[in-house]
């Protein structure tokens, strides 16, 4: 095998992992917000920065290895080599030069794509609190006083503030089409903060195993102008079920494949509640005492679920 052999089979190799993942849809690298835009740009920087070491290494070692190879006679052979400055200094600042680079890269974009971090935008956010049950989505909108499960709507060009918990076993909140994921954790809280640059049905799951509805533990979050998600908010509250303290312990019974479901109007305190239950000696929500409090900010709310009495509760930090 001749060298031009060599760089015709090095071209045919360099499609092999595009074609095994042919079959894939490439979600990160078609973003639809502009956490995904900078995510996508960051692992494409740090993937070409990283190939500058990737590739000569493979050509050399196939270059090296047909070369010196035993039957042929016409290469230098040196049995007494054993150091090369030059070579040394190559392989020594090439790698420390692009992990330099990188380091200052990351570095800037760990803070810049920061999850906790608001985005710069013009436009008043909207804040959604996000509950993952087993094995279902639950969406509380406190401003607009509805709440949804499996079912995620916003405006378009509009930063939207999520506030996470759990109610049981750890997850991951993900829409790959906008970017970041992070975990939702019982008894503690978790902030994301996306946009959607374009008007879209975009697919949102867990992205963390949690026992075996975890498959189907997927929703919609939709993206539309502003009118739309004026008309999507009128229909969630046209439903007449109601969220609060004595029916959420039957929705967040453990449950799979569970269908869209609307909420025209949910407690106040029924997120800090969940949030604050196992905190302060409260026990599971189902029929226990929880406390409704705080989990990085100020909050006024006590409550003891299952059609307990609820007691006023004030916590000062």
């Amino acid at each position: 095998m001749n060298p031009k052999q060599i760089t015709s089979l090095l071209k045919r190799l360099a499609w092999l992992p595009l074609l095994m993942l042919s079959g894939c849809k490439m979600v990160l690298l078609d973003p639809k917000g502009q956490v995904g835009v900078d995510e996508k740009s960051l692992i494409i920087t740090a993937t070409l920065l990283m190939l500058i070491v990737v590739i000569p290494v493979i050509v050399m070692t196939l270059v090296f290895a047909w070369k010196y190879r035993a039957s042929n006679t016409k290469a230098t052979y040196r049995p007494n080599w054993s150091h090369s400055t030059a070579i040394e200094l190559v392989v020594w600042i090439i790698p420390c030069v692009i992990v330099a680079i990188l380091g200052t890269i990351t570095w800037k974009t760990t803070h810049e794509l920061d999850p906790y971090r608001p985005l710069d935008s013009d436009v008043k956010p909207i804040e959604v609190q996000v509950v993952s049950l087993d094995w279902k989505w639950l969406f509380i909108y406190p401003e607009q006083g509805i709440a949804t499960v499996n079912e995620l709507a916003f405006p378009v060009d509009t930063p939207v503030n999520f506030k996470i918990t759990s109610q049981s076993a750890m997850n991951s909140f993900f829409i790959p089409a906008l970017g970041s994921q992070i975990y939702s954790m019982a008894g503690m809280q978790t902030k994301l903060h996306l946009i959607a640059n374009h008007e879209g049905s975009y697919d949102g799951f867990s992205a963390n195993l949690s026992g075996e509805g975890f498959s189907d533990m997927k929703f919609q979050a939709i993206a539309t102008d502003e009118q739309g998600f004026n008309d999507w908010v009128s229909q969630v509250k046209a439903n007449a079920e109601t969220l609060d303290l004595n029916s959420y312990p039957t929705l967040a019974a453990p449950s799979k494949a569970d269908p869209v479901r609307y909420y025209g109007s949910v407690s106040p305190i029924l997120y800090e509640t969940i949030l604050m239950q196992y905190h302060n000696g409260g026990k599971h929500a189902a029929g226990h005492e929880d406390h409704a409090g705080h989990a990085g900010h100020d909050a006024d709310a006590g409550a003891e679920m299952a059609g307990m009495p609820m007691n006023a509760a004030e916590e000062t930090h």
